[in-house]
Protein backbone atom coordinates (compact mmCIF):
# COMPACT_ATOMS: atom_id res chain seq x y z
CA UNK A 1 0.00 0.00 0.00
CA UNK A 2 2.05 2.73 -0.41
CA UNK A 3 0.56 2.57 2.96
CA UNK A 4 0.95 -1.13 3.86
CA UNK A 5 -2.37 -1.73 5.27
CA UNK A 6 -2.67 -4.98 7.38
CA UNK A 7 -5.33 -7.06 5.49
CA UNK A 8 -5.75 -10.61 5.10
CA UNK A 9 -5.62 -13.78 6.81
CA UNK A 10 -2.30 -15.65 7.94
CA UNK A 11 -3.46 -19.02 8.62
CA UNK A 12 -0.10 -20.96 9.15
CA UNK A 13 3.60 -19.54 10.21
CA UNK A 14 5.31 -18.06 7.06
CA UNK A 15 8.27 -20.54 6.48
CA UNK A 16 10.52 -17.71 4.52
CA UNK A 17 12.88 -16.74 7.57
CA UNK A 18 15.67 -14.16 6.57
CA UNK A 19 19.54 -15.99 6.69
CA UNK A 20 21.77 -13.77 8.40
CA UNK A 21 23.22 -12.03 5.80
CA UNK A 22 26.23 -9.47 5.79
CA UNK A 23 24.93 -6.02 6.26
CA UNK A 24 25.32 -3.98 2.92
CA UNK A 25 27.63 -1.15 3.61
CA UNK A 26 26.29 1.71 0.51
CA UNK A 27 25.42 4.26 2.99
CA UNK A 28 28.52 6.34 1.61
CA UNK A 29 27.94 5.28 -1.94
CA UNK A 30 24.30 6.71 -1.92
CA UNK A 31 25.39 10.06 0.27
CA UNK A 32 27.81 10.81 -2.62
CA UNK A 33 25.80 9.68 -5.22
CA UNK A 34 22.80 12.46 -4.09
CA UNK A 35 23.81 14.49 -6.72
CA UNK A 36 23.46 11.65 -9.76
CA UNK A 37 26.85 12.22 -10.99
CA UNK A 38 27.25 10.07 -14.00
CA UNK A 39 30.19 8.42 -13.00
CA UNK A 40 28.92 7.23 -9.57
CA UNK A 41 29.17 3.67 -9.06
CA UNK A 42 29.16 1.21 -6.18
CA UNK A 43 29.74 -2.26 -5.14
CA UNK A 44 27.97 -4.26 -2.71
CA UNK A 45 29.79 -5.45 0.26
CA UNK A 46 31.05 -8.80 0.15
CA UNK A 47 31.06 -8.72 -3.33
CA UNK A 48 33.52 -10.74 -5.33
CA UNK A 49 36.37 -8.77 -6.99
CA UNK A 50 35.74 -9.70 -10.19
CA UNK A 51 31.38 -8.41 -9.90
CA UNK A 52 30.71 -6.14 -12.60
CA UNK A 53 30.02 -2.73 -10.68
CA UNK A 54 26.53 -1.42 -10.92
CA UNK A 55 25.70 2.32 -12.13
CA UNK A 56 23.85 4.55 -9.58
CA UNK A 57 21.92 6.35 -12.00
CA UNK A 58 19.52 4.55 -14.67
CA UNK A 59 16.05 3.22 -14.45
CA UNK A 60 14.30 2.00 -11.35
CA UNK A 61 11.47 0.17 -10.20
CA UNK A 62 9.03 0.78 -7.14
CA UNK A 63 7.33 -1.91 -5.64
CA UNK A 64 4.28 -1.15 -2.88
CA UNK A 65 1.06 -2.75 -2.34
CA UNK A 66 -1.89 -1.34 -4.76
CA UNK A 67 -4.33 -0.51 -2.72
CA UNK A 68 -4.86 3.54 -1.71
CA UNK A 69 -2.31 4.37 -4.36
CA UNK A 70 -4.66 6.96 -6.32
CA UNK A 71 -1.15 9.17 -5.63
CA UNK A 72 1.25 6.89 -7.39
CA UNK A 73 0.58 7.56 -11.46
CA UNK A 74 0.58 12.00 -11.34
CA UNK A 75 3.72 11.68 -8.88
CA UNK A 76 5.67 8.77 -11.23
CA UNK A 77 4.26 11.12 -14.43
CA UNK A 78 5.99 13.95 -12.81
CA UNK A 79 9.18 12.23 -12.18
CA UNK A 80 9.32 10.56 -15.03
CA UNK A 81 9.02 13.52 -17.46
CA UNK A 82 11.81 15.56 -15.41
CA UNK A 83 14.26 12.41 -15.50
CA UNK A 84 13.82 10.73 -18.80
CA UNK A 85 16.88 8.46 -18.06
CA UNK A 86 16.18 7.44 -15.15
CA UNK A 87 11.97 6.68 -15.36
CA UNK A 88 10.65 4.80 -12.79
CA UNK A 89 8.02 1.58 -13.17
CA UNK A 90 5.87 1.07 -10.71
CA UNK A 91 5.44 -2.97 -9.05
CA UNK A 92 2.18 -3.53 -7.49
CA UNK A 93 2.57 -6.30 -5.26
CA UNK A 94 -0.59 -7.86 -3.59
CA UNK A 95 -3.06 -6.37 -1.60
CA UNK A 96 -2.67 -8.95 1.45
CA UNK A 97 -0.01 -7.30 3.41
CA UNK A 98 1.26 -10.94 4.58
CA UNK A 99 1.39 -11.52 0.68
CA UNK A 100 3.32 -8.37 0.12
CA UNK A 101 6.42 -9.98 2.91
CA UNK A 102 6.36 -13.10 1.54
CA UNK A 103 6.85 -11.88 -1.93
CA UNK A 104 9.51 -9.14 -0.85
CA UNK A 105 11.41 -11.85 0.96
CA UNK A 106 11.22 -14.46 -1.27
CA UNK A 107 13.22 -11.98 -3.97
CA UNK A 108 15.72 -10.66 -1.63
CA UNK A 109 16.58 -13.68 -0.40
CA UNK A 110 17.54 -14.82 -3.86
CA UNK A 111 19.48 -11.76 -4.32
CA UNK A 112 16.83 -9.78 -7.57
CA UNK A 113 17.31 -6.88 -8.63
CA UNK A 114 13.64 -6.86 -9.40
CA UNK A 115 12.87 -3.92 -7.05
CA UNK A 116 14.99 -0.97 -6.19
CA UNK A 117 12.50 1.12 -3.79
CA UNK A 118 10.30 -0.72 -1.62
CA UNK A 119 7.51 0.40 0.14
CA UNK A 120 7.67 -1.45 3.64
CA UNK A 121 5.63 -1.55 6.79
CA UNK A 122 7.08 0.03 9.71
CA UNK A 123 7.36 -3.63 11.35
CA UNK A 124 9.47 -4.81 8.59
CA UNK A 125 12.32 -2.64 9.27
CA UNK A 126 14.65 -4.66 12.28
CA UNK A 127 14.06 -8.13 10.09
CA UNK A 128 14.72 -6.07 6.61
CA UNK A 129 18.24 -4.20 7.75
CA UNK A 130 19.44 -7.31 10.19
CA UNK A 131 19.48 -9.58 7.03
CA UNK A 132 21.04 -7.14 5.08
CA UNK A 133 18.00 -6.64 2.34
CA UNK A 134 17.99 -3.20 2.55
CA UNK A 135 20.41 -0.12 2.63
CA UNK A 136 21.86 2.54 5.25
CA UNK A 137 20.83 5.65 4.28
CA UNK A 138 22.65 8.93 4.91
CA UNK A 139 20.08 11.28 6.97
CA UNK A 140 21.73 14.26 5.59
CA UNK A 141 19.30 14.66 2.15
CA UNK A 142 16.02 14.44 4.39
CA UNK A 143 14.62 16.93 6.97
CA UNK A 144 14.53 14.28 9.56
CA UNK A 145 13.60 17.13 11.74
CA UNK A 146 10.16 18.38 10.32
CA UNK A 147 9.30 14.19 10.57
CA UNK A 148 6.88 13.26 13.24
CA UNK A 149 9.14 11.80 15.71
CA UNK A 150 7.83 8.38 16.00
CA UNK A 151 7.69 7.43 12.62
CA UNK A 152 11.49 8.44 11.94
CA UNK A 153 12.29 5.82 14.86
CA UNK A 154 10.43 3.25 13.03
CA UNK A 155 12.90 3.87 10.01
CA UNK A 156 15.78 2.93 12.36
CA UNK A 157 17.61 0.34 13.31
CA UNK A 158 19.94 -0.17 15.80
CA UNK A 159 20.90 3.26 15.69
CA UNK A 160 21.17 3.73 11.95
CA UNK A 161 18.52 4.95 9.52
CA UNK A 162 17.44 2.30 6.85
CA UNK A 163 14.63 3.85 5.27
CA UNK A 164 12.35 6.87 5.22
CA UNK A 165 9.20 7.83 6.92
CA UNK A 166 7.13 8.34 3.95
CA UNK A 167 3.41 8.20 5.64
CA UNK A 168 2.40 7.20 9.67
CA UNK A 169 -0.90 5.85 11.21
CA UNK A 170 -2.81 5.76 14.23
CA UNK A 171 -6.01 4.00 14.37
CA UNK A 172 -9.01 5.88 15.45
CA UNK A 173 -12.62 5.41 16.47
CA UNK A 174 -15.27 6.34 13.76
CA UNK A 175 -18.50 7.17 15.29
CA UNK A 176 -22.27 7.88 13.70
CA UNK A 177 -22.46 11.04 14.76
CA UNK A 178 -26.19 11.64 13.35
CA UNK A 179 -27.15 8.72 15.86
CA UNK A 180 -24.99 9.37 19.19
CA UNK A 181 -26.29 13.16 18.31
CA UNK A 182 -29.92 11.71 18.35
CA UNK A 183 -29.34 9.87 21.43
CA UNK A 184 -28.14 13.10 23.29
CA UNK A 185 -24.59 11.19 24.10
CA UNK A 186 -21.20 12.25 22.86
CA UNK A 187 -18.58 10.15 21.69
CA UNK A 188 -16.95 7.54 24.24
CA UNK A 189 -13.72 8.56 25.84
CA UNK A 190 -13.73 5.52 28.29
CA UNK A 191 -14.25 1.23 27.51
CA UNK A 192 -17.59 1.62 29.95
CA UNK A 193 -18.90 4.37 27.77
CA UNK A 194 -18.71 2.84 24.65
CA UNK A 195 -19.25 -0.60 26.06
CA UNK A 196 -23.21 1.06 27.44
CA UNK A 197 -23.18 2.98 24.38
CA UNK A 198 -22.75 0.10 22.11
CA UNK A 199 -24.93 -2.35 23.99
CA UNK A 200 -27.87 -0.02 24.48
CA UNK A 201 -28.14 2.76 21.77
CA UNK A 202 -27.18 0.80 19.03
CA UNK A 203 -29.92 -1.48 19.20
CA UNK A 204 -32.15 1.15 19.07
CA UNK A 205 -31.17 2.06 15.44
CA UNK A 206 -30.77 -1.58 14.48
CA UNK A 207 -27.21 -1.38 13.96
CA UNK A 208 -24.52 -3.27 15.76
CA UNK A 209 -22.35 -2.51 18.56
CA UNK A 210 -18.57 -2.16 18.15
CA UNK A 211 -16.50 -3.34 14.82
CA UNK A 212 -12.83 -4.01 14.24
CA UNK A 213 -10.49 -6.53 12.92
CA UNK A 214 -10.15 -9.68 15.24
CA UNK A 215 -9.44 -11.53 12.19
CA UNK A 216 -6.02 -14.17 13.50
CA UNK A 217 -3.93 -11.87 11.58
CA UNK A 218 -1.49 -8.78 12.66
CA UNK A 219 -4.54 -6.77 12.97
CA UNK A 220 -5.91 -8.66 15.81
CA UNK A 221 -2.37 -8.39 16.92
CA UNK A 222 -2.97 -4.08 16.83
CA UNK A 223 -6.30 -4.25 18.06
CA UNK A 224 -5.31 -6.62 21.23
CA UNK A 225 -1.91 -4.28 21.86
CA UNK A 226 -3.64 -1.17 21.95
CA UNK A 227 -6.67 -2.54 24.27
CA UNK A 228 -3.57 -3.34 26.89
CA UNK A 229 -1.31 -0.28 25.84
CA UNK A 230 -5.26 1.44 27.00
CA UNK A 231 -5.40 -0.79 30.13
CA UNK A 232 -1.83 0.59 31.07
CA UNK A 233 0.19 -2.47 30.06
CA UNK A 234 2.64 -3.40 28.01
CA UNK A 235 3.44 -6.67 25.73
CA UNK A 236 7.07 -6.87 26.68
CA UNK A 237 9.31 -4.87 29.02
CA UNK A 238 10.87 -1.54 28.27
CA UNK A 239 14.09 -3.46 27.87
CA UNK A 240 11.97 -5.89 25.15
CA UNK A 241 13.64 -8.34 27.16
CA UNK A 242 10.64 -10.43 28.73
CA UNK A 243 7.24 -10.75 27.65
CA UNK A 244 4.45 -9.15 30.17
CA UNK A 245 0.91 -10.16 28.52
CA UNK A 246 0.21 -12.54 31.60
CA UNK A 247 -0.35 -9.26 33.93
CA UNK A 248 -3.33 -7.55 35.56
CA UNK A 249 -3.53 -5.16 33.00
CA UNK A 250 -3.40 -7.18 29.86
CA UNK A 251 -6.79 -9.80 31.39
CA UNK A 252 -8.37 -6.55 31.87
CA UNK A 253 -8.33 -5.97 28.39
CA UNK A 254 -8.37 -9.39 27.06
CA UNK A 255 -11.50 -9.54 29.30
CA UNK A 256 -13.17 -6.20 27.92
CA UNK A 257 -13.15 -7.90 24.46
CA UNK A 258 -14.09 -11.23 24.81
CA UNK A 259 -17.04 -10.08 27.43
CA UNK A 260 -18.06 -7.78 24.67
CA UNK A 261 -18.23 -10.79 22.47
CA UNK A 262 -20.00 -12.37 24.64
CA UNK A 263 -22.02 -10.08 25.59
CA UNK A 264 -23.02 -9.10 21.64
CA UNK A 265 -22.11 -5.59 21.30
CA UNK A 266 -19.09 -6.78 19.75
CA UNK A 267 -20.97 -9.35 16.65
CA UNK A 268 -19.27 -12.70 16.15
CA UNK A 269 -18.84 -11.57 12.69
CA UNK A 270 -15.72 -9.67 13.20
CA UNK A 271 -13.92 -12.82 14.40
CA UNK A 272 -13.88 -12.58 10.44
CA UNK A 273 -13.05 -8.89 9.38
CA UNK A 274 -9.93 -7.47 8.78
CA UNK A 275 -10.10 -3.68 7.74
CA UNK A 276 -11.92 -3.78 4.40
CA UNK A 277 -14.50 -6.04 5.87
CA UNK A 278 -15.21 -3.57 9.05
CA UNK A 279 -14.97 -0.64 6.71
CA UNK A 280 -17.08 -2.07 4.83
CA UNK A 281 -19.98 -2.98 7.53
CA UNK A 282 -19.64 0.50 8.43
CA UNK A 283 -20.12 2.30 5.29
CA UNK A 284 -23.15 -0.26 5.10
CA UNK A 285 -24.56 1.58 8.01
CA UNK A 286 -24.28 -2.15 10.04
CA UNK A 287 -22.43 0.16 12.89
CA UNK A 288 -22.57 2.37 15.83
CA UNK A 289 -18.93 2.55 16.27
CA UNK A 290 -15.59 1.16 14.16
CA UNK A 291 -11.68 1.82 15.05
CA UNK A 292 -9.94 1.43 11.86
CA UNK A 293 -6.71 3.23 10.09
CA UNK A 294 -7.33 6.59 8.98
CA UNK A 295 -7.81 5.70 5.23
CA UNK A 296 -11.43 4.79 6.44
CA UNK A 297 -12.06 8.64 6.21
CA UNK A 298 -11.37 9.37 2.89
CA UNK A 299 -13.42 5.91 2.01
CA UNK A 300 -16.24 6.45 3.54
CA UNK A 301 -16.24 10.24 2.82
CA UNK A 302 -16.89 9.25 -1.27
CA UNK A 303 -20.44 9.47 -2.39
CA UNK A 304 -20.32 5.50 -3.63
CA UNK A 305 -23.24 3.22 -3.98
CA UNK A 306 -23.94 1.45 -0.77
CA UNK A 307 -22.38 3.77 1.10
CA UNK A 308 -24.87 5.20 3.67
CA UNK A 309 -22.86 7.08 6.16
CA UNK A 310 -21.22 9.84 4.55
CA UNK A 311 -21.62 13.20 6.35
CA UNK A 312 -23.27 11.31 9.13
CA UNK A 313 -19.75 10.07 10.93
CA UNK A 314 -16.98 11.33 13.18
CA UNK A 315 -13.71 10.51 13.93
CA UNK A 316 -12.47 10.79 17.63
CA UNK A 317 -9.39 8.86 19.61
CA UNK A 318 -9.25 5.63 20.87
CA UNK A 319 -10.83 5.43 24.57
CA UNK A 320 -9.41 3.83 27.20
CA UNK A 321 -9.87 2.19 30.53
CA UNK A 322 -10.36 5.55 32.43
CA UNK A 323 -9.58 8.06 29.55
CA UNK A 324 -8.48 8.41 26.23
CA UNK A 325 -6.93 5.30 25.03
CA UNK A 326 -3.23 4.27 23.43
CA UNK A 327 -3.21 3.59 19.72
CA UNK A 328 -0.36 1.52 17.30
CA UNK A 329 1.37 2.99 15.33
CA UNK A 330 1.37 2.26 12.05
CA UNK A 331 2.64 3.54 8.32
CA UNK A 332 4.65 2.85 5.80
CA UNK A 333 8.77 3.55 5.25
CA UNK A 334 10.19 3.76 1.66
CA UNK A 335 13.77 1.89 1.23
CA UNK A 336 16.69 1.09 -0.99
CA UNK A 337 16.91 -2.87 -1.62
CA UNK A 338 20.96 -3.85 -1.22
CA UNK A 339 20.61 -4.91 -4.81
CA UNK A 340 19.42 -1.95 -6.79
CA UNK A 341 21.65 -1.38 -9.42
CA UNK A 342 20.66 2.36 -9.66
CA UNK A 343 20.52 3.58 -5.51
CA UNK A 344 21.43 6.77 -6.38
CA UNK A 345 18.34 7.25 -8.59
CA UNK A 346 16.48 5.43 -5.77
CA UNK A 347 17.63 7.69 -3.04
CA UNK A 348 17.28 10.94 -5.25
CA UNK A 349 12.99 9.09 -5.81
CA UNK A 350 12.76 8.52 -2.20
CA UNK A 351 13.42 12.15 -1.48
CA UNK A 352 11.24 13.13 -4.13
CA UNK A 353 8.36 11.30 -2.95
CA UNK A 354 8.60 12.55 0.91
CA UNK A 355 9.07 16.00 0.09
CA UNK A 356 6.68 18.03 1.56
CA UNK A 357 4.52 18.48 -1.93
CA UNK A 358 4.70 15.30 -2.58
CA UNK A 359 3.50 14.21 0.69
CA UNK A 360 0.42 16.91 0.40
CA UNK A 361 -0.30 15.42 -2.85
CA UNK A 362 -0.49 11.30 -1.24
CA UNK A 363 -2.77 12.79 1.37
CA UNK A 364 -5.40 14.76 -1.19
CA UNK A 365 -5.32 11.74 -3.35
CA UNK A 366 -5.28 8.60 -0.98
CA UNK A 367 -5.96 10.44 2.46
CA UNK A 368 -2.71 8.59 3.75
CA UNK A 369 -1.52 10.21 6.66
CA UNK A 370 2.06 12.46 6.40
CA UNK A 371 5.01 12.54 8.14
CA UNK A 372 5.93 15.85 8.06
CA UNK A 373 4.36 17.35 10.88
CA UNK A 374 3.43 21.03 9.20
CA UNK A 375 0.78 19.51 7.42
CA UNK A 376 -1.12 18.53 10.14
CA UNK A 377 -1.96 21.81 11.02
CA UNK A 378 -2.16 23.47 7.33
CA UNK A 379 -5.97 25.01 7.40
CA UNK A 380 -6.92 24.05 3.90
CA UNK A 381 -6.04 20.37 4.26
CA UNK A 382 -7.82 20.41 7.98
CA UNK A 383 -11.43 21.82 6.58
CA UNK A 384 -11.19 18.58 4.00
CA UNK A 385 -9.53 16.49 6.55
CA UNK A 386 -10.85 17.08 9.93
CA UNK A 387 -9.49 14.11 11.54
CA UNK A 388 -5.92 15.74 11.17
CA UNK A 389 -5.84 17.63 14.73
CA UNK A 390 -6.75 14.04 16.12
CA UNK A 391 -4.61 12.41 14.25
CA UNK A 392 -1.72 13.96 14.92
CA UNK A 393 -2.26 13.90 18.73
CA UNK A 394 -2.89 10.12 18.39
CA UNK A 395 0.23 9.25 16.60
CA UNK A 396 2.16 11.15 19.11
CA UNK A 397 1.05 9.22 21.75
CA UNK A 398 1.05 6.05 20.02
CA UNK A 399 3.21 3.08 20.56
CA UNK A 400 5.71 1.05 18.31
CA UNK A 401 5.22 -2.42 17.79
CA UNK A 402 8.39 -4.21 19.51
CA UNK A 403 11.41 -4.21 17.17
CA UNK A 404 12.05 -7.80 16.54
CA UNK A 405 13.90 -9.39 13.86
CA UNK A 406 11.42 -12.51 14.13
CA UNK A 407 8.47 -10.22 14.72
CA UNK A 408 5.88 -11.68 12.27
CA UNK A 409 6.26 -14.78 14.73
CA UNK A 410 5.72 -13.00 17.58
CA UNK A 411 2.72 -11.33 16.20
CA UNK A 412 1.15 -14.96 14.81
CA UNK A 413 1.52 -16.12 18.27
CA UNK A 414 -0.80 -13.26 19.70
CA UNK A 415 -3.21 -13.54 16.76
CA UNK A 416 -3.80 -16.79 17.31
CA UNK A 417 -3.54 -17.05 21.14
CA UNK A 418 -5.92 -14.18 20.88
CA UNK A 419 -8.40 -15.54 18.35
CA UNK A 420 -9.27 -18.65 20.43
CA UNK A 421 -10.19 -16.14 23.54
CA UNK A 422 -12.61 -14.27 21.53
CA UNK A 423 -13.68 -17.71 19.86
CA UNK A 424 -14.82 -18.19 23.73
CA UNK A 425 -12.37 -21.78 23.10
CA UNK A 426 -9.66 -20.91 26.15
CA UNK A 427 -10.21 -18.36 29.27
CA UNK A 428 -8.39 -15.52 29.30
CA UNK A 429 -6.12 -16.96 32.17
CA UNK A 430 -5.36 -20.11 30.08
CA UNK A 431 -4.37 -17.65 27.05
CA UNK A 432 -2.42 -14.81 28.23
CA UNK A 433 -0.34 -17.36 30.84
CA UNK A 434 0.46 -20.07 27.69
CA UNK A 435 0.86 -16.87 25.25
CA UNK A 436 3.60 -15.28 27.87
CA UNK A 437 5.59 -19.05 27.42
CA UNK A 438 5.62 -18.25 23.49
CA UNK A 439 6.51 -14.77 23.14
CA UNK A 440 9.27 -15.29 26.35
CA UNK A 441 10.94 -18.30 23.75
CA UNK A 442 10.08 -16.35 20.56
CA UNK A 443 11.48 -13.25 22.32
CA UNK A 444 15.21 -15.12 23.35
CA UNK A 445 15.74 -16.64 19.99
CA UNK A 446 15.45 -13.00 18.58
Amino acid sequence: MGQVRLGGRRTAPLVLRPRRLALVALAAALAGCAALSAGCSVTPAGASSSASRTSATGPITFATGQVDTGYLRPLIAIWNASHPTQKVTPIYLPDDADDQYAQLVANLQAHSTVYDVMSLDVIWTAEFASSGWITPISPKPFPLGSFLRPAVATATYQGHLYAVPFTSNATLLYYRKDILAAAGVKPPVTWSQLAKDAATIAPRYRLEGYGSQFQAYEGLTVNFAEAVQSAGGSLLSRSGTAATVNTPQARRALQFLVSGVRQGWIPKATLNWNEEASRHAFEAGKLLFLSNWPYVYGEASERTPGNKVVGKFGVTALPGLTGPGSSTLGGANLAISAYSQHPATALAFIKFLTSRSSERQVLLRSALPPVWTALYSQRSLVRRFRFLPVLKQAILTARPRPALVNYNQFSLAISSAVHQALAQRESVSATLSGLARELTHIIRSD
